[in-house]
């Protein structure tokens, strides 16, 4: 069905042998034509990646990232040549490809040992569980962590039957996509995030991931669920996953 639709839409000229992809044949396809059907029209191969997006950091941005990615360096003993976010990803990159989950979750909890824990520490204190704190977290998130993550904002959602800004949307998160890995989206950034907002600010928070549209959702107040159950862990990673090439398996979320 879907090997008559490309040749109904596509001149001879344009038609994909997808034998042929990625050896000799080279030409230059137009910009629409992304993918080509393979695995006996079960899946699809993507051979036209879309336009990666460009960030315009300003020097807080800067500083920021460099905290992290030397903090995750210290952590991993892994040492990148790279600066800014490419030397974040590096050193994810590389964290993922040597440690087990489990260890990627307790790598990244030292890595965050590097905030200040006294301010954290106040903020629980002043901030105990209520709307005000969920939604001031939700903002807070949007204001200081755009670099981490992509811009994002404030959504509103139903809390205990009533309507609260306690849910940050993120339209496309800046660490799945230079990561290109569902693993360490859940293992470098979902699970240790949640446990460590949880036990230092005091907030349960649920990270909702799409990886259909690289977004993301979270939701402040809302507990996470058990991992068995979590959707997120059932998701085969993406074809073009750099962190599988020295994985014997692809799903990389265990």
């Amino acid at each position: 069905m879907m090997a008559a639709t490309l040749v109904h839409l596509f001149p001879p000229a344009l038609q994909i042998n997808p034998r042929r992809v990625g050896m000799q044949n080279k030409r230059r396809l137009p910009p629409f034509v992304q993918s080509v059907l393979a695995d006996n029209n079960k899946s699809l191969e993507i051979i036209s990646e879309p336009p990666k997006t460009v960030y315009n950091d300003s020097w807080f941005d800067r500083l920021a990232i460099n905290h992290l990615s030397n903090a995750l360096q210290a952590s991993t003993g892994f040492k990148s040549e790279k600066s800014g976010y490419e030397g974040l990803i590096e050193a994810a990159t590389m964290a993922s490809q040597k440690f087990s989950p489990i260890k990627q979750r307790e790598v990244v909890m030292q890595t965050l040992d590097a905030y200040p824990k006294p301010i954290l520490s106040l903020m629980k204190k002043l901030l105990p569980p209520s709307k005000f704190s969920r939604e001031f977290f939700a903002a807070f998130t949007t204001i200081f962590f755009a670099w981490l993550v992509g811009p994002c904002q404030v959504k509103e959602s139903e809390f205990e039957g009533r309507i609260e800004k306690n849910v940050v949307h993120i339209p496309k998160c800046r660490f799945l996509e230079g990561t290109n890995c569902v693993g360490m989206c859940t293992n470098l950034c979902k699970m240790p995030s949640q446990a460590f907002i949880k036990e230092f600010v005091g907030v349960p928070v649920n990270m909702v991931p799409n990886f259909e549209d690289m977004s993301c959702e979270m939701i402040f107040g809302e507990e996470p669920p058990p991992q068995s159950l979590d959707p997120a862990f059932a998701q085969p990673c993406y074809k073009q996953c750099k962190a599988t090439i020295k994985r014997s398996h692809k799903n990389c979320t265990d």
